[in-house]
């Protein structure tokens, strides 16, 4: 969504980079650009002046002036102010002192709140929480079924005594739910409420009297970040017909500009709480206002990566294979290639894996053209070796390759390209655990500065292997020695010091007594 805004930003900081010092038409020139790069990208006009004016006058001030790296300081600032605009530190839900904590969902029809409404419920249940969600929809044909099969999806409870489509009472549903889930211990109650075309006097009034009856604790507006300006209309009117507490986005891996995002929370003054980024019940987190600015500007979202991480892999397990690959590479086999392919797997998308790695804005388009199958293929291959092939894939050879090749329905190379690039990640894998560092990297421990050969002292002149001619040379080394420090070889024109044979008249220097000891 935010591709074409992070491209026009990355261009204005590359003008800016490796100059010394910013005169006011380079910085003028540069709020010109991020001006046009905000526009673009639908976001608000006054957000867009605020924004600006922020950004000027930071940029004027002596953080900038005094600065080693001026670029990479006004770098900073505009990563500040992003952060501000989208709402300055992360918010969290708040929860009722007495269970059941009710949060309830309000929204245009078609901004997702159904889909939401489940997603949120898998995220509380993933944070220890049993929800219940609850078909307060009772106008949208099918939106209690649909709410019915999206729970049992995320695996949490639903509260749907109305078949919906016209029929029941939503005020009365959602009252009715706050006891049901007092009675039957669930700490969370979700209410889905229905939605409309546009806004009217007959959606605020419902949504008004629903939110009388249950008392929320906390009112959520569900807006799709892909119908632009008009979303922060919609979010405006919301707040004055209802009210709500904090915004989530829906949609937010679409390909609109998503000024919406940009502009909701600094306009209506809420902030946003969570995201949605896929189809996928699990593509749903909390905001983070610093990362969603850092993604913006391709600095990366290693915080994000490493919670995800940290979800899917058991720390017992991380901890038992680096102790394998610690005894060597041949204890890494195929088996846990394919284990440890699985686990990055199930963190989804490798696509938007990567995209958190910062510096990947320069490379979107590979990474987008990657191709999510590739596992799949790759563990096709794998699981298609004999016990012994995948503990020991140097006895893999023509005739082998063939086979686990028509098995897994592959091509002959693509399995000898899989062995190779094993063996390759088993060997840096290995490297890495036993303390080496990234092979290549100078200064890691995988480099020519681990690497760099220690010069041998010198032991004195090697002797020849020859017998007869070595023999020769102890001779001479001794008639050497009985003649004195005279039959040493001097250097040319000299003695040993390279300095003239005698003293200045040639004939009367005499070595002092420190360095007599060495001739001897």
């Amino acid at each position: 969504m935010f591709d074409t805004l992070s491209d026009r930003l990355a261009n204005t900081f590359k003008g800016l980079r490796g100059k010394g010092r910013l005169s006011e038409a380079d910085i003028d020139a540069a709020a010109r650009e991020i001006r046009i790069a905000l526009l673009e990208a639908d976001v608000a006009l006054p957000v867009v002046r605020s924004f600006i004016a922020n950004v000027k006058e930071r940029a004027r001030g002596e953080e900038v002036s005094k600065a080693l790296n001026p670029g990479q300081q006004v770098l900073k600032i505009v990563n500040d102010e992003l952060v501000t605009i989208l709402g300055g530190e992360t918010r969290r839900l708040r929860f009722a002192k007495t269970a059941p904590t009710v949060i309830m969902l309000a929204g245009l029809q078609g901004a997702g709140k159904t889909t939401l409404a489940g997603k949120l419920g898998l995220w509380l249940k993933g944070q220890g929480h049993a929800p219940l969600l609850v078909a307060c929809d009772l106008q949208r044909p099918n939106a209690v079924n649909q709410l019915s099969v999206v729970a049992e999806r995320a695996g949490v409870a639903v509260y749907a005594p109305q078949p919906g489509n016209g029929v029941g009472d939503p005020v009365q549903v959602a009252k009715d739910s706050v006891e049901y889930a007092r009675t039957k211990q669930y700490d969370i109650v979700v209410v889905d409420t229905a939605g409309r075309l546009g806004i009217d006097a007959e959606l605020m009034q419902q949504a008004a009297d629903i939110r009388d009856a249950v008392s929320p604790d906390e009112i959520l507006f569900v807006v799709d970040a892909m119908i632009g300006q008009d979303a922060v209309n919609t979010a405006e009117a919301f707040r004055d017909g209802v009210g709500f507490d904090g915004v989530v986005l829906s949609k937010l891996d679409g390909d609109a500009r998503g000024g919406a995002a940009l502009s909701i929370a600094h306009v209506t003054g809420k902030q946003i709480m969570f995201a949605s980024n896929g189809e996928k019940l699990d593509e749903f987190d909390a905001f983070h206002p610093d990362r969603m600015a850092g993604r913006i500007l391709d600095m990366g979202d290693m915080l994000t990566l490493i919670e995800q991480a940290e979800k899917t892999f058991s720390q017992a397990e991380a901890e038992k294979m680096a102790a394998k690959l610690a005894k060597g590479p041949k204890e890494f086999t195929l088996d846990d290639f394919l284990a440890q392919m699985e686990q990055v797997r199930k963190m989804g998308s490798i696509s938007k894996l990567l995209g958190m790695l910062p510096g990947m804005g320069q490379i979107k388009d590979q990474i987008n053209n990657i191709d999510e199958r590739d596992v799949d293929r790759m563990a096709a291959i794998i699981k298609s070796m004999t016990p012994a092939e995948r503990h020991d894939p140097t006895i893999i050879n023509g005739s082998r390759r063939a086979r686990i090749a028509k098995g897994s329905g592959a091509e002959v190379s693509a399995v000898k390209s899989l062995v190779e690039r094993f063996f390759d990640a088993r060997k840096m894998m290995s490297r890495m655990a036993q303390g080496g560092g990234m092979p290549g990297m100078p200064g890691m421990g995988g480099g020519p500065g681990r690497q760099k050969k220690q010069v041998k002292q010198a032991k004195g002149k090697r002797k020849s292997g020859n017998p007869m001619k070595r023999k020769e040379e102890e001779a001479a080394a001794a008639a050497r020695r009985e003649q004195g420090p005279q039959a040493i070889e001097p250097a040319a024109g000299g003695n040993p010091f390279g300095l003239p044979a005698g003293g200045q008249d040639g004939g009367d220097f005499d070595l002092p007594d420190e360095f007599k000891k060495f001739m001897k």
